[in-house]
This record gives structure tokens, sequence and C-alpha cells, in this order.
């Protein structure tokens, strides 16, 4: 049941994230997914300095993972069209 879990939430916060960048109209679902569960453990590397552990979802680690797929997102559009949006 987690791993379902873990591609919804991801789903969520990459299509979240995605909207946010404008970026929606260039990914499908399966790219939201990527990015979501990407973000969300780039999220916790930043905000916990590299402490990763099995955190309860709450409000506060839902917007951790959402700006980290926005971090990603923004990385992804410097490196593909040398601007960020």
């Amino acid at each position: 049941m987690g791993i379902i879990l873990w591609l919804i939430i991801g789903g969520v916060i990459g299509w979240l994230a995605s909207l946010i960048m404008r970026t929606d109209a260039q990914q499908g679902i399966l790219l939201n997914i990527i990015v979501g569960i990407v973000g969300a453990f780039l999220g916790g590397l930043i905000f916990a300095r590299g402490n990763i552990n099995n955190a309860p979802l709450t409000l506060g680690s839902f917007v951790v993972s959402l700006i980290g797929a926005i971090v990603l997102l923004g990385i992804v559009n410097l490196i593909r069209r040398g601007s960020l949006r």
C-alpha cells in the first residue's frame, strides 16, 4: 500500500509543481510522478540537511516536497532553455 501512496502523492506534487512552473503542457502523468518523488527527495535533502527519514505525511512535509519539486523543475528549465521561467 505504501508504494501506491507514494505514486499518488508524487503525482499530485509533480502536477502542482508543473502548474506553478508552467510546464504542465510539456509533461504527462508519468513525468509528474517522477518529478514529485524526486522533488520530495530533493526537498528532504535541502531542508533536513541530508537527514532523510520516514516522516509522516503532514502539511509541512507536503510543502517541503512541493518546494523540492519546484526546485527540480527550475533546474531542468535552466538546463533545457538556459533561463528560469
